[in-house]
């Protein structure tokens, strides 16, 4: 499997994936959330594109990403089937960190209408047993028989594009990318925002 961004995250030690994580989900204003047994980071673009991460206590991580306009937005095919099955080989205590619990802006639930159990939503399913990083297989495999760019389709390479992994990671890159975004309408907003940047670095180390 090759990809850039992939090779990326996997070659970063996980203090720096999580230290990235929780700088992002300070820029996005995304309240933290500890669930049982794990921290949960999350970055949303406001449009409908997230990426989610679980960081257990025992150094597993699990990480969602999706893109709603793309193939892989079973939330809008409502198939709870096959989004099950994209958590085929998770560890049952990371699975347990996205069943059965409320939904939130970045993940919303859908429902087994057999059972009325829920699972959070996700079009990329992704999890780390503390030192290697895998790709569930059944992911792989629906996205090999239907055609599908798996980290295209899965927004795994939109939504790990803000987190510059393989790349320098500093306020200034952070501040770059929103300009090309056309976030600044003049630069002084741009070095306001370059000063709150500083600060939130500083914070996280």
């Amino acid at each position: 499997m090759s990809n850039a961004t992939w090779d990326a995250l996997t070659a970063t030690p996980l203090s720096e994936v999580r230290r990235r994580a929780s700088i992002l989900n300070h820029l996005a204003e995304v309240e933290p959330v500890t669930v049982t047994g794990a921290r949960r980071l999350a970055w949303n673009d406001g449009g409908g594109q997230s990426a989610v991460w679980y960081f257990a206590e025992d150094s597993r991580v699990l990480l969602l990403t999706f893109d709603h306009e793309s193939a892989l937005n079973l939330y809008a095919e409502d198939d709870y089937v096959l989004q099950e099955s994209f958590y085929d080989g998770v560890p049952d205590s990371l699975v347990a960190l996205v069943r059965d619990h409320p939904e939130n802006y970045e993940s919303l639930n859908l429902t087994d209408s057999a059972t009325g159990r829920t699972m959070h939503y996700a079009g990329g399913v992704f999890w780390c047993d503390g030192t290697r990083w895998h790709v569930t297989d059944a992911l792989s495999d629906h996205c090999r028989s239907e055609g599908l760019d798996l980290f295209g389709e899965s927004g795994f390479d939109y939504c790990l594009a803000p987190y510059r992994f393989g790349q320098d990671f500093t306020p200034e890159t952070v501040v770059a990318h929103r300009e090309e975004d056309g976030r600044y309408e003049d630069d002084g907003e741009k070095e306001a925002d370059l000063t709150t940047i500083r600060t939130v670095f500083r914070r996280y180390g």
